[in-house]
């Protein structure tokens, strides 16, 4: 942190702020201690001034709702299905994406800023453990899901090794845990070089009339600003040129909380590059009319999301034109997205125009005109976040495309504690270890257990990314549960295990 700032830095500050009507942030300056002023000088001077002023009146006094919008399903131009696509031509993708990773263009953008409070964690939640037998944690799920693609893909382009780096965005909170996480278990075995971490951006916490809320005398109250900060932070860390430099032609973007996710995924890499698109999105079949997902659309002509909330039950309910057993309106969004790197680099010219989302929150603050902290009972301000789909309206229909994947090997969220209904511990564990049992089924073992109830079998992402490479279990007996790591792999005797 740098020294007490000068009088004549600090005076210029204030006076920016007083212009948009938020000089009250300097109230207690002359109580400060020197390295308090020095830490709010540097918080302040990281904010515009009229940036927050502009955001804060466009949230708090809206335009007049739209009319409401035309929403259409994606054309079939722009989408496909491995539900029902020809097997040649996942084939040819799954091919083409290995041929990208091989030639070191492929890099994998986590979004790992939250934490682990609604599962009963004060941790990252990357850090979670769903209750594998393994006790791997998301984060090291995925790593492994990444050393894994690396070694098919090198034997794929005949090299000794290939890299996908890694690049995790946390949130202030969560940077010091999550590196630390990484560097206590030596990285899960990638190569640290090629792991690194980058922040998310933070806004201001706004009052209902406009003002910017204090914390405390010496620091504003702030939030994150929405997994939308993403394209602002690629930027201002400098991982876009980090990217550049390595040569890196297409990313991968996923959320931390899936259980299931494939990480740098082949086919959908590949299924992007034949579409030569700027940014492509997968998702899931939406479980049934009345399912809380957002859902990616054709709205007013252009690519976008539409909340659950957003749609009548008509349209919800509505079924599709050729196949009357599914729904319409069924493209669920799982915030799974590739992006080109060439459409990444035009960041700078579009991310301002972004739009902001404002959440009215109950805000701790202090009183600027008696320093009295207060927990307020109800809300009294708003947070201002973006999301990273506010982006595809911005996108011509033609360098945009929707993939859609079986939900049951590629998503499960872990969104709610122990013991809810869904979207919790219990039911990721079940999942990927369902996933399991059907792998070594196809592979043909034959999987037995006394408690139907735990019937699944984990395979360790390091043995088999997607179902491949089990032939060694064909005529293999497995007594579930069970979990099945590289070195078991290596030495399995004959008969059961």
């Amino acid at each position: 942190m740098a020294g007490t700032p000068s009088a004549e830095v600090v005076a210029e500050l204030k006076a920016e702020y007083a212009k948009y009507g938020q000089e009250h942030v300097f109230a207690f300056w002359d109580q400060l201690s020197d390295q308090e002023k020095a830490a709010l000088y540097e918080q302040l001077s990281g904010f515009k001034p009229a940036r927050i002023s502009q955001l804060a009146q466009e949230a708090l006094n809206p335009p007049p709702p739209p009319v409401a919008p035309t929403v259409e399903p994606l054309p079939e131009s722009a989408t496909a299905s491995i539900l029902d696509s020809d097997p040649k031509n996942i084939a040819a993708w799954y091919e083409s994406g290995l041929e990208a990773i091989g030639a070191g263009e492929v890099a994998v953008v986590l979004l790992a800023g939250g934490q682990g409070t609604r599962l009963g964690s004060s941790d990252p939640k990357g850090c979670y453990d769903v209750g594998l037998q393994s006790h791997k944690s998301l984060f090291q799920l995925q790593a492994e899901r990444i050393i894994k693609v690396q070694e098919l893909a090198a034997a794929k382009v005949g090299k000794t090794s290939v890299v996908v780096p890694w690049y995790i965005m946390t949130s202030g909170p969560t940077r010091g845990p999550t590196e630390a996480y990484f560097e206590k278990h030596k990285y899960f075995g990638l190569e640290k070089e090629n792991v690194m971490f980058f922040e998310q951006g933070v806004l201001p916490c706004i009052s209902n009339d406009g003002k910017i809320l204090l914390q405390t005398k010496s620091k504003v109250a702030v939030a994150p600003d929405g997994n939308g900060g993403i394209y602002q932070a690629l930027v201002i860390s400098s991982v876009l040129t980090n990217l550049k430099n390595r040569g890196i032609k297409h990313v991968h973007t996923y959320c931390v909380d899936n259980s299931l996710v494939k990480v740098a995924d082949p086919a959908f890499i590949g299924f992007s590059i034949s579409k030569n698109v700027d940014l492509a999105t997968k998702v899931v079949r939406k479980r049934n009319a009345t399912e809380s997902v957002g859902l990616i659309i054709l709205k007013n002509g252009k690519p976008d999301v539409v909340e659950y909330s957003e749609i009548d039950t008509a349209t919800a309910e509505a079924v599709d034109d050729r196949n009357p057993s599914i729904l319409k309106f069924r493209a669920a969004n799982i915030v799974n997205h590739y992006y080109s790197v060439g459409f990444l680099e035009t960041i700078p010219e579009w991310v301002h125009s972004l739009p902001h989302h404002i959440a009215r929150k109950k805000i701790p603050y202090c009183d600027p005109l008696t320093g009295e902290e207060i927990a307020p009972t109800k809300p009294n301000g708003i947070k201002l976040e973006q999301f990273v789909f506010d982006v595809f309206p911005q996108i011509p229909l033609n360098k945009f495309a929707c993939l859609e994947v079986k939900r049951e090997d590629e998503f499960s969220p872990l969104k709610n504690g122990p013991g809810s209904k869904e979207d919790n511990p219990e039911t990721s564990r079940k999942d990927v270890m369902a996933q399991g049992r059907r792998w070594l089924l196809a592979a043909g073992a034959t999987v037995v257990s006394e408690d139907p109830r735990e019937d699944g079998v984990e395979v360790s992402p390091l043995i088999s990314y997607g179902g491949e490479g089990l032939e060694m279990f064909k005529g293999k007996e497995v007594i579930a549960p069970a979990v099945i790591e590289r070195e078991l792999a290596k030495d399995l005797p004959a008969g059961a295990l």
